[in-house]
This record gives structure tokens, C-alpha cells and sequence, in this order.
């Protein structure tokens, strides 16, 4: 059975922010992701963190424009000073925070021009914090119409173009279903390139087992490919408390 992890931008989001930290650890987590910690100082976060024993896997860049921009723009021409520089302010979280990975997003563009500049920009990431992994994530185009990174094929050929040890994939099972029709057949197709796992039932981005999708035979598979890192829940529970949802990890 994988290990699993909590995204708790979405989980436990019926608390304030500082106390989902040790309700996650409460039910039984090791370690969280945060979409975006950026509201909160980097300190007390660690302080968090490291209070209840979690580790951080993943964080998203760019950090939210607050002046309603939309939410990531590394595959925008001609935005390339404004994504070095909230990369950069991204970077200094993950100097206190130390996530394990940071999800570069890709924002609202399509063409060949958004396809190369997302190459040089994620390029651009990977080589000024070597030792930082990032990861990729297709969206799918019903949840974030006109999102440039909407098919697991073009992910691949985006690593494949931006060619860094860095730079990974993140399979998230809810969009892959929605994406392709099959999350277990997508896994399949593209376990080698997994950096990093999320899991929510399509199509409600709910729990699993609140949909179709057969999470029983994904984690078998994803056991089976010899995967070895974490399978983060992020859903948003049908329940009222978060811990009321969690039925589907025995």
C-alpha cells in the first residue's frame, strides 16, 4: 500500500490554517503539501511543521497574484522577468520550508510560442536551484479552460524538450481520469516519469470511493511499478470534518 499524504489546502480546510498541521498529524499523516503558504510567514509554517513531526512535499509557483491575474504564467510569452522573479520569491520559502518538490504552473496559453517559452522558463528554474525538484501537471480543460499543460502525452514531451534530472512529473489521478478516461491506464503509460502522486475521485474531485474510479486497483498498480513516494489526498471531502473521510485508507 503506498504511503499517503494530505494536501491540506483542501483537507482539513474547515480549520483555520496553523491547526490543520496537527489534525493531519491527529489522523494519522506524516507529511502535507500546501498550494500556496505564501499568506503565512515561512516561519510559522515550519513552526507547524515541525511541531507535529510533518514533512512538506510540494508547494505550487508562482506564489497568487492577489491583483486577480490568473494563477501561474510560465508558459506565457513575454511574462519571463515577472516568472524569475516570483520564482525567486517562491525559492525563498523552499530555503525555510524545504519542500520536498515545487509544481511550476504553467497558466492560460496555448501554441508553439507558450510551448517554448514554458521550456526555457521551466529550464531557467532547474538550473537556478539544482538541488530543488519541480514538477509538471496537466490540467484538465473542463476545470481550467485554456490551460496550456491538458494531456500527458505533451507533459512528456515537455520533459523530454526541458531535459532536467530536476524537473518531473506529477500524476494526479483525478485529472488524468479526466483527462484520458483511465487513471490506472495513464499511470501505467507514464509511472516513469512520476515524480510525485495525487489522488481525489473523479468526477467530483471528492474521496476515493465516492466515484467510478477503482483506487484499490490503482494502488495496486502503483505499488507494483515500484513507486516510492508519496500518494498525496487532495480532495475536497463530502463530510463535514475532513477525519470523516478518510474511510478509503484502510
Amino acid at each position: 500500500m503506498p504511503k499517503f499524504a494530505a494536501n491540506i489546502s483542501l483537507l482539513f480546510s474547515e480549520l483555520p490554517y496553523l491547526d490543520r498541521f496537527q489534525a493531519a498529524a491527529a489522523a494519522g499523516f506524516e507529511a502535507v503539501e500546501i498550494l500556496y503558504p505564501y499568506e503565512t510567514a515561512a516561519k510559522e509554517t515550519q513552526r507547524a511543521l515541525m511541531s507535529n513531526g510533518l514533512e512538506l512535499l510540494l508547494i505550487n509557483a508562482p506564489p497568487p497574484n492577489y491583483t486577480g491575474g490568473e494563477p501561474g504564467y510560465a508558459a506565457i510569452p513575454g511574462g519571463e522577468d515577472r516568472f524569475q522573479r516570483d520564482i525567486r520569491r517562491a525559492l525563498r520559502y523552499a530555503e525555510v520550508l524545504r519542500p520536498g518538490m515545487i509544481h511550476v504552473m504553467a497558466g492560460y496559453e496555448k501554441g508553439l510560442a507558450a510551448q517554448e517559452t514554458y521550456i526555457r522558463n521551466l529550464q531557467w528554474a532547474a538550473d537556478r536551484a539544482p538541488e530543488q525538484k519541480f514538477t509538471i501537471e496537466p490540467l484538465n480543460s473542463g476545470d481550467q479552460p485554456g490551460y496550456f499543460l491538458d494531456d500527458y502525452n505533451l507533459a512528456v514531451e515537455i520533459l523530454d524538450a526541458v531535459d532536467r534530472p530536476n524537473v518531473g512529473l506529477q500524476f494526479d489521478a483525478y485529472h488524468a481520469q479526466m483527462i484520458h478516461g483511465d487513471a490506472a491506464q495513464v499511470w501505467d503509460a507514464f509511472s516513469t516519469h512520476a515524480a510525485h502522486i495525487q489522488i481525489g475521485a473523479a468526477p467530483a474531485r471528492s474521496e476515493p470511493g465516492t466515484g467510478p474510479m477503482d483506487f484499490s486497483a490503482l494502488f495496486n498498480a502503483i505499488d507494483e511499478s515500484g513507486y516510492a513516494g508519496w500518494v498525496s489526498a487532495e480532495y475536497t471531502p463530502t463530510t463535514k470534518r475532513t477525519e470523516d473521510s478518510l474511510g478509503w485508507m484502510s
